[in-house]
């Protein structure tokens, strides 16, 4: 094995809200969509959604009711000002908003939002 990630995979019981969020609201673009697995284009590593249920013969931990923040998605902005503007976006489309454009003590502007799921992602630039 190779330590480097190649594809990342959100399992979902609900697909059609995560790839219409996914798609319309943050503008990924589908690549393949197999109905119940969709892989969207992206740079660098392979981005998809699927459903849970694909993988209930080889595992029933995926049948399980999964609680708390397990993952984040972080997507990089050109400026502090385009986080705002982004933010702003993503949250009159339909997103969650979750916490509001903020500078942190580690020299970013950050706002966080959630898909259709509840996963928080953030939006991030750095201040220098």
């Amino acid at each position: 094995m190779e330590a480097r990630i190649n594809l990342i995979t959100i399992w979902t019981n609900n697909l059609i809200p995560m790839k219409e969020f996914y798609n319309k609201i943050l503008g990924f673009e589908i690549e393949n969509d197999l109905g119940e697995y969709v892989e969207f284009k992206n740079e660098g590593v392979r981005f998809a959604l699927c459903l849970r249920k694909v993988m209930y013969n080889y595992s029933e931990d995926y049948k399980k009711t999964k609680n708390g923040q397990s993952f984040e998605l972080a997507f990089p902005a050109k400026s502090p000002e385009d986080v705002d503007k982004s933010y702003n976006e993503i949250v009159a489309k339909g997103g969650v908003p979750v916490h509001e454009p903020q500078n942190m003590p580690w020299d970013q502007r950050t706002a966080l939002f959630a898909d259709p799921d509840g996963n928080i992602h953030e939006i991030f630039s750095d201040l220098k």
